[in-house]
């Protein structure tokens, strides 16, 4: 069954998500608010000022939080629900449990947020996306010929932002997914190194990975200037994967959409098509 929300507002809607997901929902037919800092909508959230205007009208919310910080979730999503939302989909992480809790507290307190709040309300949990090799995160380096990180064999079910973005547009627009937690992962799990290497022969370039120790990884970021929050949270999100707690692929995509997730090699060839690593 299909909902009928008066206005679905998509936060974080320049994003990887969230602007495929705003693609996907006007396609169906949908009336969409693309809100983001530099979008259509205006939403910042350490400026309160902005969050009525792109909430007035607006029953269902994609809700993408600021990572490390929990401050505005509960004020957030308590003003949502005074101005009629009535249903929250959360982009989380996965392995969000096991990250040391000085970092993804924004996260955990939207999740908490929309599970007090009332409403309906469901979790998406993805793994690192396919995209952070070809967007932003470590297309550089890749183009640069050298990608170094603190992981060595423990591989990764990568996810493809397009199913993320697929699954979160059903959730928004269908009964049947309140309440539940979906954890979002690719078919199947491969190691950094091999990820690599298939770019690597697909885009017939020669690119080396380099697994680096916890302690090499944080010196590379601050040379390359990152700051030390930026570092520090990166090495978190590393030590999950390095612990093994996401090496396994999760069933989240195939439960709600009815199909296998994208494989790897498939968005590859896509990116390679595309131009990602010329």
């Amino acid at each position: 069954m299909t909902t009928h929300a008066n206005e679905i507002l998509v936060l974080g809607a320049t994003g990887k998500t969230g602007r495929r997901l705003v693609r996907r929902l006007r396609a169906a037919g949908e009336t969409v608010r693309a809100a983001s800092r530099s979008g259509e909508v205006p939403f910042d959230w350490y400026e309160p000022a902005t969050w009525q205007a792109a909430l007035t009208g607006a029953s269902a919310v994609y809700v993408v939080a600021p990572e490390n910080d929990p401050t505005p979730a509960h004020d957030f999503v308590k003003q949502a629900v005074e101005r009629g939302v009535t249903r929250f989909v959360v982009l989380s992480a996965r392995g969000i449990e096991h990250v040391d809790d000085r970092f993804g507290r924004g996260m955990v307190a939207v999740e908490d947020a929309v599970r007090e709040s009332g409403t309906e309300w469901t979790v998406i949990r993805p793994n690192n996306f396919n995209q952070n090799f070809d967007e932003g995160l470590w297309q550089p380096a890749l183009l640069h010929g050298r990608l170094a990180l603190p992981v060595g064999d423990i591989p990764e079910p990568f996810v493809d932002a397009e199913d993320v973005a697929e699954v979160a547009a059903r959730l928004l627009t269908r009964e049947g997914h309140a309440g539940k937690v979906y954890e979002l992962s690719g078919p199947r799990a491969l190691s950094f190194e091999d990820a690599v290497a298939t770019i690597a022969r697909a885009a017939t370039r020669t690119i080396q990975y380099v697994a680096l120790t916890p302690e090499e990884y944080h010196a590379e970021l601050l040379t390359q200037g990152y700051p030390e929050d930026a570092a520090e949270t990166l090495g978190a999100v590393f030590a999950v994967l390095g612990a093994g707690h996401i090496a396994e692929p999760a069933e989240g995509v195939q439960r709600v959409l009815g199909r296998p997730p994208t494989d790897f090699a498939a968005y590859v060839a896509r990116a390679v098509g595309a131009g990602a690593w010329a």
